[in-house]
Parts: structure tokens; C-alpha cells; sequence
């Protein structure tokens, strides 16, 4: 069995279907979403429909709760919040209904899926080095979690200690926890514009991370169109 695990869609068709395309060429039978699949981009409903029709395992994002929500987004950030209040106005009610439902954190075969962190999923704290990762693994219950929120893919390793290693292919070795981030499909931020997502080999134990160049001219046309803020269509060819 061969899985694909992606986030942070952002509500980016192009970049999703890319994946999903990609994933099947590779031989995925099997699809985990880690959440957000709204929020920046112009196609939040397509992106959620396209995730909700297939019936694959998800997690809430914090985008996909503050889509869903009536609550104040005062204390986001300005660009954020706008993308939100515009995103809120695009979703259904029903579309609305089913992101609140979504549950925080999951268990999947032998691995766990969480957005931000397994010690406070809603909190939606960021893990960007091996100290934020510390306290996740003491939450961690299976030798392998993956996650997102920072849109930078990453993988954490527990064994005496905690060390990070290149976000490129590893192999789950027995004994050992791993905390890996599967990177953004809709709005990458480690300098590089292309969707990432990783692949979970189950027979093999092997996670392997996937690039991959999507339509990007067209996403930076329907954020415009839509009256988006500029810097949104602008920071997706930067990968920032």
C-alpha cells in the first residue's frame, strides 16, 4: 500500500490536482489530507469538494476552523484575515457544517495525523526546530506522525535524542518516533514555488517527498480575479 499525505492546499485547484495526478502515477491507493484545505487562494470551495468527495481521511486545519466560524479574525494577520472573510463568503453553510466536524487528530493504519501539534492540536502551535518537536513526541503514540501548518516540509527523529534530518527519503526504523511535516501543496514557504507532499510506502516503511511544478499563472490569475490581495498571488511564485 502506497499513500499519499498532503496539506495546506490553501484552496490552490491547480497545485491540488497536480498532487492528486502525480499521486496516482506513482501508485497511491490511498489519500490522508493534514487540513487547511482553505484559506488564501481562490477555490475553496472546488478544493474542498474535491477532498470531501473521496472520503479520505482528514484533520482540521486552523484556516478550515476560522472558515468555518462566525468568531472575529481582529488579531490575525490582515492579509490572512481578508483571504478568510472573503473564503467565509464562498463556502455554503453546509460547506461550513462539514469543516467544523473534522476531528483534530487521527490515527491512520500505523501512523498518526495531526495539523499543527499532537500536545495542543488547538492551539495550532508551529514546530520549526527540535526543541518545538520535543514536546510533540511525548504526546506521540506511534513511531510515525505527519502533520503540516508550517508549509516546510521536515522530519524530526527521536531516538536518544532528537535531530533533524534532510526532508528527502527516510526509512521508519523500528524503535524510533518521527514527527515528519509533508510540506504545503497550495502555498510552499522554503523558497520553493512547486506543491509538496511526501508518499508513505507501507511495505517498505519508506516516506518519500514529492515537488512538483503546477499551472501557477493561472492560481495568480483567479486570486486577482477574484480581488484578492495582490502579495497572494505575488508570494506563491517565490515560495513564501
Amino acid at each position: 500500500m502506497r499513500i499519499a499525505l498532503f496539506g495546506d492546499i490553501h484552496a490552490n485547484l491547480e497545485a491540488l490536482e497536480a498532487v492528486l495526478t502525480d499521486a496516482a502515477e506513482q501508485g497511491c491507493s490511498d489519500h490522508v489530507c493534514m487540513g487547511d484545505i482553505v484559506g488564501y487562494n481562490a477555490d475553496p470551495s472546488a478544493c474542498l469538494e474535491r477532498v470531501r468527495e473521496s472520503d479520505w481521511p482528514v484533520v482540521k486545519g486552523n484556516h478550515d476552523e476560522d472558515a468555518s466560524g462566525d468568531h472575529s479574525l481582529d488579531n490575525m494577520n490582515p492579509v490572512a484575515a481578508l483571504a478568510l472573510r472573503w473564503t467565509r463568503d464562498q463556502l455554503t453553510s453546509e460547506q461550513r457544517d462539514w469543516l467544523r466536524t473534522i476531528r483534530m487528530v487521527r490515527q491512520v493504519e500505523d501512523f498518526t495525523v495531526v495539523h499543527a501539534t499532537l500536545d495542543q492540536p488547538q492551539s495550532w502551535n508551529y514546530v520549526t526546530n527540535k526543541f518545538d518537536a520535543m514536546s510533540n513526541f511525548s504526546y506521540q503514540f506511534t513511531n510515525l506522525c505527519f502533520h503540516g501548518h508550517t508549509h516546510v516540509p521536515r522530519i524530526f527523529v527521536r531516538d536518544s535524542r532528537v535531530t533533524e534530518v534532510e526532508a528527502s527519503s527516510i526509512v521508519i526504523e523500528p524503535g524510533m518516533k518521527y514527527f515528519i511535516n509533508t510540506g504545503s501543496v497550495g502555498q510552499p514557504r522554503d523558497g520553493d514555488w512547486r506543491a509538496c507532499y511526501v508518499i508513505y510506502d507501507i511495505p517498505t516503511k519508506t516516506v518519500t517527498f514529492r515537488r512538483l511544478e503546477y499551472d501557477l499563472a493561472t492560481t495568480q490569475e483567479k486570486i486577482r480575479a477574484a480581488g484578492l490581495p495582490e502579495v497572494l498571488a505575488e508570494r506563491l511564485a517565490e515560495g513564501r
